[in-house]
């Protein structure tokens, strides 16, 4: 049979390995954040209010994110595992079940979109201006989230299986058609209607909803280690137990940055809406280094996992090292650009003197925490990987609601915004303490175990 074949998470060289499902993932996820800073470059084109209204919609956009990708983690993990395990059957069930529970995620979105938007906005600005041009944004990217959500499945598919390249075509496409699309919508060029705020958020949708469209033919004919099909379904609650008990930690870990970024906007917000404005486009700024050091994670979910299965340790210790390395030299890249370079960067954003004032020091003090930040990153994927997603959202919310938060409101008690920038660093060693501590643990109790049982039964056959 073909599944009986080695996949090559199991015997390339593991450093290969890591580029090459990597590498792919880490272009595709730079040219999302290359779409998602030139979204909000051509929105800061109108005015000021726009571009803060769009930052303050990060939060309903990190949830929806949150809940896609933290769905995706469970199924990846486990999708994977069962290949690893040569378990085909489980495999399948796995990838149909991951399809329905993320059809139900949209709805939750869809709702939202119709009837939540205006509430989310009024509680944190009573401008007029951000307040319509932010209902007009999220509305429209939150009702037609079925692109996001069908992009997300049907590529973390493609990654469960080692398939990375077709990731990087699909996510491609979706980013180009985006930055294309936003000028014509935004400004109406080439006869379109000139429609604002709203034009940048159907380009998103448009580019999402072709992305997801390409990685579902991809997967029907390309992905040969997986066979999906709708006919006798029924959810298994085990599975979908299994996929929510990895999943719902990284799920609630991404949220908690969605809390996280509605709290600094309500803090930052009561200085300044530029200040919010700056916030907003850190996080833009920022995607450049975070986005492939998480497409060099994306691209390590499924060695770990495979190999955890397979009782490989070897590889498992092998392909975290590499993936810190990596992750290290990737961070302190952003540092140094952001060290040197802020007012250029804040530059593409139309930005006044008082952005500047604020943003320059902010850029410079905030990427203070980006060398610690790849540590507990890779550690947190191999958490979740190992099915201890637990740890990762511990740390997750030790690190933004424990100290993030309340440190950046202390400081903001000084009356200096500045001052509040430090509340990122200095959670950002708290979290590098409680990783270490959760990796010692759950190496003496999980990592130095790998392939003990499989090696016990190669002694044993007949036990």
């Amino acid at each position: 049979m073909e599944q009986t074949k080695e996949n090559k998470m199991g015997i390339m060289p593991v450093n290969k390995l890591l580029i090459t499902m990597s590498l792919p993932m880490m272009i595709s996820m730079l040219v999302q954040a290359l779409y998602n800073v030139v979204d909000s470059i051509f929105v800061s084109r109108i005015n000021e209010n726009a571009l803060t209204a769009v930052s303050l919609a990060f939060p309903i956009q990190t949830l929806m994110i949150a809940v896609a990708g933290g769905t995706c983690v469970g199924i990846n993990a486990v999708l994977s595992k069962a290949l690893g395990e040569k378990d085909q059957e489980r495999a399948d069930n796995t990838a149909v079940s991951g399809i329905v529970l993320m059809a139900v995620s949209y709805v939750l979105f869809l709702l939202i979109g119709l009837f939540a938007t205006r509430a989310f906005y009024l509680s944190q600005t009573d401008d007029p201006q951000i307040l319509e041009f932010g209902v007009q944004y999220l509305s429209i990217v939150c009702s037609c989230s079925f692109g996001l959500f069908a992009q997300f499945v049907f590529e973390r598919l493609l990654q469960s299986t080692g398939r990375t390249f077709y990731i990087m075509i699909t996510q491609g496409t979706g980013a180009i058609i985006n930055i294309i699309l936003d000028p014509i919508f935004i400004f109406g060029l080439f006869g379109m209607p000139k429609m604002g705020v709203a034009g940048a958020a159907v380009a998103t949708v448009t580019g999402q909803t072709i992305a997801g469209t390409i990685a579902l033919i991809v997967n029907f004919k390309k992905n040969e280690d997986i066979h999906i099909r709708f006919r006798g379904l029924r959810l298994e609650k085990e599975l979908v137990g299994q996929i929510y008990k990895i999943g719902v930690p990284s799920m609630i870990m991404q949220a908690i940055g969605s809390v996280m970024t509605y709290g600094m906007n309500l803090i930052l917000i009561s200085f300044t809406p530029t200040a919010t404005a700056v916030f907003g486009v850190y996080f833009k700024l920022q995607s450049f280094i975070f986005m492939p050091v998480f497409g060099l994670n994306n691209g390590l979910v499924p060695i770990l996992a495979y190999n955890y299965g397979a009782g490989r340790r070897d590889r498992f210790i092998q392909a975290m090292k590499c993936a810190i390395l990596y992750a290290a030299c990737i961070m302190a890249v952003g540092v140094v650009v952001f060290q040197t370079i802020p007012a250029v960067l804040l530059g593409f954003f139309e930005a006044s003197d008082e952005m500047l004032r604020i943003g320059v020091p902010a850029l410079r003090i905030i990427c203070l925490s980006f060398l610690p930040a790849a540590f507990g990153i890779v550690c947190g994927t191999a958490f979740q990987a190992l099915g201890n997603a637990v740890y990762s959202m511990l740390v997750s919310i030790a690190r933004q609601l424990v100290v993030l938060l309340p440190a950046a409101f202390l400081l903001s008690l000084s009356g200096e915004v500045t001052y509040v920038w430090w509340a990122f660093p200095i959670a950002e060693v708290m979290s590098l303490t409680m990783t270490v501590v959760f990796l010692i643990k759950i190496n003496k109790k999980v990592i130095r175990h790998i392939g003990e049982q499989a090696a016990e039964e190669e002694a044993s056959p007949a036990g």
